[in-house]
């Protein structure tokens, strides 16, 4: 696997250089750059599997490494490097596009090498990524599933399932979605979302779809498909506080 190393500072190019490697032997990083238009070039002529690329540079911000491309020319994975916030962070996982956060894990460093190798990312993933980054609210998120990544409207989620390793999608409109990711990890995506709550230990709920909240047989929420999805006893309190802050 060819890798080119984007960033403004040399330390954290030569750090990454070492770390990869150390751990990741198999990736030939055949040049690093210190800016955006240089990483560029170095895309264009050397045709890397995968570019390490930090965000936060003088004068391009990575993010805008899209706009030199075509969408049919992005033969690349692109791994972001960054220090951002928890917000940012959001946005990253909300995208399906990989990150590592300064300083860097060497195990972090070896998973996101994997991601790429068993998966490459999507031209739609970087443009989401850049969306959610630049806006205050999240609408879409997008989710691996099996060679797929797909793109869905958080306003469309009616609940999740979870099972295991996998999760189950199901959509307003009566599709469902069996989807890599558990169910914990999409709880620390959309459930900063106040629509969403983890209702159960298998179950996260979009309030916008549920009819009432049944107190009886130990609490279940009323779907407005019928269906009704249990409520474990330490979610009631947190579930009645959601309802009430969505009805202001």
């Amino acid at each position: 696997m060819k890798a080119i190393i984007v960033d403004d500072e040399k330390r954290a190019r030569m750090n990454l250089s070492i770390l990869l490697n150390e751990y990741c032997p198999h990736v030939e990083i055949v040049a690093d750059c210190e800016n955006l238009p240089e990483g560029v070039k170095a895309i264009r002529r050397l045709k890397p599997d995968l570019v390490l690329l930090d965000i936060e540079m003088p004068g391009h911000s990575g993010l805008e490494l899209l706009d030199f491309f075509d969408e049919n020319e992005v033969n690349f994975s692109v791994v972001f490097t960054t220090a951002y916030n928890e917000y940012a962070v959001q946005a990253f996982k909300l995208s399906a596009v990989d990150y590592l956060l300064k300083p860097i894990n060497p195990d972090e460093l070896v998973t996101a090498v994997q991601r790429v190798e068993k998966q490459k990312q999507k031209f739609e993933s970087y443009k989401l990524l850049k969306s959610n980054l630049q806006n205050d609210v999240f609408d879409k998120i997008a989710v691996p599933s099996g060679n797929l990544i797909l793109f869905i409207s958080l306003s469309e989620i009616i609940y999740i399932k979870g099972d295991g390793a996998y999760s189950d999608v199901f959509l307003q409109d009566k599709t469902k979605h069996t989807v890599s990711r558990n169910l914990k990890n999409f709880e620390e995506i959309i459930c900063l979302n106040n629509n969403f709550v983890r209702a159960h230990k298998s179950f996260i709920v979009n309030l916008d779809f549920v009819k009432a909240y049944n107190k009886s047989d130990g609490g279940s929420l009323d779907l407005i498909t019928g269906l009704q999805i249990p409520v474990s006893p330490e979610k009631s309190t947190v579930i009645l506080e959601k309802i009430q802050l969505i009805k202001r």
